[in-house]
């Protein structure tokens, strides 16, 4: 795997490249704002790109447009310090795979990982926020109460397996909800339904 680390906190970058260096990701550049992350993106055209979202000139949500206009299959992972709802939604609708905050330096790399394999990942501490507030009764969704636990959960980025283990239920009975869930939605896999979950959340990419 390799990848192009982007943020405007040369610190930052240089904490990131000794993390994933150390774990046998090549780092094929660097970046300090949102211009040279969409010039490296198209220049390396790497497996994922690492970004900070706040950054002077061009921030991170608006390069992470831009590079996926280049290509709307690249793997975008968002690093920030803050919390904020309204980036949640717009880097899902836009097409990013993940969003996690800069102090949880112990999840970059299960995160850059999860990205890789295909999946959304969202921070611990984001989701937990977001479970707190959330109601199904607050959203206009047409699923039972158990299939509601299961889109949380896939929103959360669990798997299958994760997923049976939290509800103990059978593995079969996960992916037979899931594919209920899938028709019931018109959705085409569990990628979309993590985003539809956060578009109804936050009303975004309407």
């Amino acid at each position: 795997m390799n990848i192009i680390i982007i943020d405007d906190d040369p610190l930052v970058v240089e904490s990131l490249k000794t993390i994933i260096a150390a774990n046998g990701i090549d780092i094929l550049a660097v970046g300090y704002d949102g211009f040279q992350a969409v010039k490296l993106y198209n220049k390396h055209r790497p497996d994922l790109i690492l970004m900070d979202i706040r950054m002077e000139i061009l921030s991170g949500i608006e390069a992470a447009k831009e590079i996926l206009k280049i290509d709307p299959n690249a793997r975008i992972l968002l690093i920030t310090t803050f919390q904020d709802d309204e980036y949640i939604g717009t880097a899902l609708s836009l097409g990013c795979k993940g969003y996690i905050l800069k102090q949880n330096i112990k999840g970059i790399i299960p995160a850059i990982n999860a990205v890789y394999s295909g999946n959304l990942v969202f921070d611990s501490k984001i989701v937990s926020n977001i479970k707190k507030y959330s109601k199904k009764y607050d959203m206009d969704i047409d699923l039972s109460d158990r299939e509601f636990d299961i889109l949380l959960l896939i929103a959360e980025g669990l798997n299958n397996r994760e997923i049976a283990e939290k509800l103990f239920l059978s593995e079969g009975t996960i992916r037979n909800y899931i594919s209920n869930m899938l028709g019931k939605l018109s959705l085409r896999d569990r990628t979309q339904l993590a985003i539809y979950y956060y578009k109804m959340k936050y009303g975004v990419g309407e």
